[in-house]
């Protein structure tokens, strides 16, 4: 039934909001004078601002802490501070690649049978970092780093490929990149939520349930494409 199986790589295939998360509780800490609420709610509304700017990934979450300490400190914040957040960047992409239960076994199972294609958003560099140090990037016929993930983007990679959307199905953990797009341009998607998500990643048109499949575990995803196929 399908001609592609695309999975989506962060927090589907291995382990990053568990990295933001741990960045941003030492970044409160830094600023702890100010608030806790009031760092995050600014640091939040700093970086889907700056979206459109800076993309998303780690350097553009590094710009935006650097934004948020200047605003939050009148622009008293001090260049050891600065050194601080760069420092936690730093940490950010050298960070061990940690895949999701089952994630090697499914990829490597899948890939006997299908095309299987990689479809991330993010930084080209450090997504290409992860992906090698993955240790699953042979298993991908075709890998896209895309700057986000919309019906246009979605459309633009079938139509290059010459994949009719009905034969084609999307993995990922957020509604609105991995899911919803596909919903609206007649694919197949599978929606395998991750234990936490970003506030902005939750914000998305409402889809039926009857469209898309939804798994606990992408363990269970080897006979879930059995049956639709």
């Amino acid at each position: 039934m399908f001609d592609v199986i695309a999975f989506d790589a962060d927090d589907t295939l291995w382990h990053n909001e568990s990295i933001f998360t741990m960045t941003q509780n030492k970044f409160r800490e830094m600023l702890s004078s100010h608030g806790p609420e009031v760092v995050e709610q600014t640091l939040s509304s700093t970086q889907i601002k700056n979206l459109k700017h800076f993309g998303y990934g780690v350097k553009g979450f590094i710009l935006s802490m650097i934004e948020t300490s200047i605003e939050l400190t009148n622009g008293d914040v001090s260049g050891n501070e600065i050194q601080q957040i760069l420092d936690f960047g730093r940490e950010m992409l050298a960070a061990p690649i940690e895949l999701l239960p089952h994630v090697r076994e499914v990829v490597e199972e899948l890939s006997q049978n299908y095309h299987l294609w990689l479809i991330t958003k993010g930084d080209l560099i450090d997504q290409e970092t992860k992906i090698a140090r993955s240790g699953l990037a042979d298993y991908f016929s075709n890998v896209e780093i895309v700057s986000d993930k919309t019906i246009v983007t979605y459309t633009k990679i079938l139509t290059q490929h010459r994949i009719e959307p009905v034969r084609f199905i999307m993995i990922g953990n957020s509604m609105r990149s991995d899911i919803v797009p596909l919903v609206q341009i007649g694919a197949h998607a599978v929606h395998i939520p991750y234990s936490s998500t970003w506030e902005h990643e939750q914000d998305h048109p409402h889809v039926d349930s009857d469209h898309y499949s939804e798994l606990q575990h992408i363990g269970l995803l080897p006979n879930l494409i059995l049956e639709k196929g």
